[in-house]
């Protein structure tokens, strides 16, 4: 092979055969600009990881427990996610049709061919080095300049039986897991009313807080360093009693970009 002269394509294999997800990993080996950053069991789990990690490439069983391929698909469309390109394995040939109605960048059948997987390589390096040059071009998106109805200035968080006042200014992020959302502060940490980030987030000002992945919303005047991570992304550690380092989404890695002029 030649040595590596695009960008890193960040890759997620989803397959209930694990055997399946070993022979691709292993065939993948030969092609030193995919990067695979996570694998899946289950239709459930392909959405959940496809949301956390934003891939640029998805190499998706057809047929899987939970949610099939296509229910994948159709489940990261219905909530608005960033949607990667996806490449369907399956051992059938008639999901083919149904495949390109969903935009699949190509389907490909088990056995897996190494020349097959080499074209399909090939397209898939075309198309995401193309959109990256655009997107990389693109104009960074500016913070909202218009402010909310209301702006609070104090939030009330739950901690230990108690309701503890925290002034806005002094949350550093609050995250949301499994429907509930944790508040973190330089002194406290609690769980808020709020039934969702964006509502909290319609709430605070949004010069200060930012959504910079959908698990999380911080206070981008509480944030004590920039970490590289994966595929020319970031993590942020922030100014809170656990230094907790939070992923930016691959979306939002342009204006983090441009805020701190990386």
């Amino acid at each position: 092979m030649q040595a590596r002269t695009v960008a890193t394509i960040s890759t997620l294999l989803a397959d209930d055969e694990p055997l399946a997800t070993d022979e691709l990993s292993y065939l993948l080996k030969d092609f030193p600009e995919i990067e695979i950053v996570a694998t899946a069991s289950n239709g459930p789990e392909a959405v959940e990881k496809i949301l956390d990690l934003e891939p640029d490439l998805v190499f998706l069983d057809v047929q899987m427990p939970g949610l099939d391929g296509m229910g994948v698909i159709r489940k990261l469309k219905d909530e608005g996610a960033h949607i990667p390109y996806f490449v369907l394995a399956t051992a059938y040939d008639q999901y083919a049709v149904e495949a390109f109605q969903f935009e699949a960048l190509d389907y490909i059948l088990k056995p897996i061919d190494r020349d097959r997987l080499k074209q399909t390589i090939e397209r898939a390096q075309r198309i995401i080095v193309e959109r990256q040059r655009v997107e990389a071009a693109a104009p960074a998106p500016e913070a909202p300049v218009s402010r909310p109805a209301l702006q609070r200035t104090k939030v009330l968080i739950k901690s230990g039986g108690r309701n503890l006042i925290v002034d806005a200014q002094d949350i550093v992020y609050a995250t949301i897991d499994d429907g509930l959302i944790t508040v973190v502060s330089s002194q406290f940490e609690g769980i808020s009313n709020y039934r969702t980030i964006e509502e909290l987030q319609s709430n605070l000002d949004p010069e200060t807080f930012w959504r910079v992945h959908r698990s999380y919303l911080v206070n981008i005047n509480r944030i004590r360093e920039v970490i590289p991570w994966f595929k020319s992304s970031f993590q942020l550690r922030m100014d809170d009693k656990k230094a907790t380092e939070i992923p930016v989404s691959r979306v939002q890695t342009k204006r983090l970009r441009a805020l701190l002029k990386l």
